[in-house]
């Protein structure tokens, strides 16, 4: 705050002693009026002759920034600056404006405090919008009348719109351009060109302001489809989804072949499984089954093919040998063998009609 009343009062006591003291000094170029983008820099000059004690810079009436002869500029505000430069025709005082914006559009001044001696020019800051076309592609056929519409939003001022057509300017007849006020003092336009295409044709809508360098500029290509081609492009799209389909169809054969194909091998695996499965099952319960058998053998005996017992002989048809007499129970024995006789026991007798020819019969026998 004490900077700035310091500001305020040195122009007051310089203007009020400076006539009194006879100094007279004077602006030799004033600035130039200055268009620029919103977001870019404003520069403005204001040359004085030599002798000038102070120098001040106004915009819209407001004191930006102050040069005294003494100490040099004195910046109360970061978005204005100056560069200084000396001569032996006088001195220029450069006023730099970092980011304009909208609001800074206006006068600006350039005052040495003397009556008379000021000098100003206008600023204008202007601001490109946005630009575009809603289809960046259209298809017309022949005798087709079709509306292409371009639309610029966000301007300041309004853009003027132009048309172009493969390079070169259409008539202004042929499209109608509307203005409209948007928000925060901007503005929109609308432009709607009327066409009636007989070839492929490549659109431009140009939106300008004076601050643009180069014209903003959306396109749009129409293209132009006559009967025969049309036509053509349904046989050919025809052909088209016949060989899709086939290639479509056949490929979902193949992937239906490989699953059948997959299956069987399956099932075949499986099968094999299941039969080796079943094999192992009847090899282990035969392995069982002899180790039983073997078991009850050797607990039970094991039986004789070979043995036949005598009473089970058929002896009505087998021819017996004549039975021989009684023998005596009285005889005669030499004297010499008296000794062994009277040794020797008297054996039962045994029966003699074995039969001549035997029928084998199996017996058991226990072990």
């Amino acid at each position: 705050m004490e900077r700035f009343q310091k500001l305020i009062l040195i122009p007051l006591i310089l203007t009020a002693s400076l006539p009194g003291l006879g100094f007279c000094y004077s602006i030799i170029n004033g600035p130039t009026n200055a268009t620029v983008l919103a977001g870019s820099e404003a520069r403005f000059n204001c040359t004085v002759s030599v002798g000038w004690l102070i120098l001040m810079w106004l915009s819209n009436g407001n004191p930006v920034l102050t040069v005294l002869s003494s100490q040099g500029a004195v910046e109360t505000l970061d978005r204005y600056t100056s560069q200084n430069y000396t001569s032996s025709d006088g001195f220029t005082s450069e006023l730099i404006i970092h980011n304009t914006q909208l609001s800074d559009s206006g006068k600006i001044e350039c005052s040495i405090q003397q009556p008379g001696q000021s000098s100003f020019a206008f600023l204008s800051v202007q601001v490109n919008g946005s630009l575009f076309i809603k289809n960046s592609t259209l298809t017309v056929k022949e005798n087709q009348t079709v509306e292409i519409v371009c639309e610029a939003l966000g301007w300041a001022p309004a853009p003027d719109i132009t048309w172009m057509t493969n390079g070169s300017f259409i008539d202004k007849s042929r499209y109608v351009t509307q203005q409209s006020q948007g928000s925060n003092d901007l503005h929109n336009a609308l432009s709607i060109l009327t066409l009636t295409p007989t070839d492929t044709e490549i659109l431009t809508c140009l939106a300008d302001i004076e601050a643009l360098p180069n014209p903003q500029n959306a396109t749009v290509t129409v293209v132009f489809v006559n009967s025969t081609a049309e036509n053509d492009y349904s046989e050919d799209n025809g052909s088209m989804r016949v060989i899709v389909l086939a290639v479509v169809l056949s490929f979902i054969g193949i992937i239906l072949l490989i699953i059948i194909i997959v299956v069987v091998v399956r099932c075949c695996c499986l099968k094999k499984k299941r039969s080796t499965y079943q094999n192992e099952i009847r090899k282990v319960s035969s392995e069982k089954k002899k180790d039983g058998d073997l078991e009850n053998r050797q607990r039970h005996g094991s039986e004789n093919q070979g043995y036949i017992p005598e009473e089970l002989w058929n002896t009505e048809k087998i021819p017996r040998i004549a039975s021989l007499p009684p023998m005596s129970s009285k005889f005669t024995v030499p004297a010499a063998d008296l000794h062994t006789s009277s040794v020797s026991k008297v054996r039962p007798q045994r029966r003699t009609d074995y039969p001549i020819s035997p029928k084998k019969i199996r017996n058991v026998t226990l072990v």
